[in-house]
């Protein structure tokens, strides 16, 4: 395994890989990996000639302050994950080398980024519009890898993808979770080991709330879910959205759609940690 710093050497190290006529995978990451993240990397392994892990904690796409400064970083401990995972090569830039000039490029695709995530953090998915279109550019990958933990952000991408003109691959892979059903995030370790308890309460909830929706219509679910998470001492909703599984927009009946799904997210702790989930209805 190989880790590059700058995207002139990626792109020569790539140009002599598709010379051999190899696939090209890529796994986008801010670092700070787990298991999630190495799932996503083995499968990328397995289907592609050459896995590129890109490792750069993308400032433009926080719109707090505090928390792009307390985001776990662990470059170290990640290589050692991703060589163990067999990727090819880990890019890890610095924010000079991929904003040499600040990006004024505007991404708008609603409703997709204009709800749940999109308005409770303003800029963020244009933030990730950015990065990512940046990474596909220079690597130019067949597939590109991303946990389905961030359902929101793989619509998103799927819309730039299409607008921009991208050819490859987008490839959803499964949310990895805890032994408790907490979805594995790098967010984790910033809680404590009672807290992490606490946030196993979230999927859980989620979990019961497919049986209530035989019986109940769709508010009433999400009413549910709002006040039996909020009765646990620790955890507080900002917002639980049940919507349609592709364009993201809210669903007020069960048969509105082929693809229903309820996405949250929640606060833990008493420095509260922002956690997100989902869970299919349908």
């Amino acid at each position: 395994m190989k880790v590059i710093n700058t995207i002139q050497a990626l792109r020569d190290e790539l140009s002599a890989v598709r010379g051999q006529g190899k696939t090209i995978g890529l796994v986008p990451t801010m670092g700070a990996l787990h298991e999630g993240h190495a799932s996503l990397v083995r499968r990328s392994v397995e289907e592609n000639g050459v896995t590129v892990v890109s490792i750069f904690l993308n400032p433009t796409q926080f719109n707090d302050k505090r928390d792009l400064e307390r985001y776990p970083r662990t470059l170290e401990a990640d290589c050692a994950l991703l060589e163990s995972c067999g990727a090819t090569f880990v890019f890890a830039p610095t924010v000079k080398e991929i904003y040499p000039e600040p990006d004024t490029r505007v991404f708008s695709y609603p409703p997709t980024d204009s709800v749940m995530e999109g308005a409770h953090r303003p800029g963020h998915f244009n933030g990730v519009c950015q990065i990512v279109s940046k990474l596909f550019s220079y690597v130019e990958p067949d597939r590109g890898y991303f946990g389905e933990k961030d359902f929101q952000q793989i619509a998103v991408i799927r819309r730039m993808v299409a607008d921009l003109g991208f050819h490859l691959e987008i490839v959803p892979c499964p949310v990895v979770r805890e032994a408790s059903g907490l979805a594995m995030s790098s967010r984790n370790t910033l809680l404590t080991d009672a807290e992490r308890l606490t946030a196993a309460y979230i999927y859980r909830i989620l979990r019961e709330s497919k049986t209530w929706a035989a019986e109940r219509g769709v508010e009433a679910v999400r009413e549910q879910v709002i006040n039996d998470i909020n009765a646990i001492e620790g955890l507080e909703v900002e917002y639980y959205s049940i919507v349609d599984g592709i364009t993201l927009a809210d669903v007020h009946s069960w048969d509105e759609s082929e693809s229903i799904v309820g996405c949250i997210t929640v606060y833990c702790g008493q420095k509260p940690i922002r956690l997100i989930d989902h869970i299919r209805y349908k």
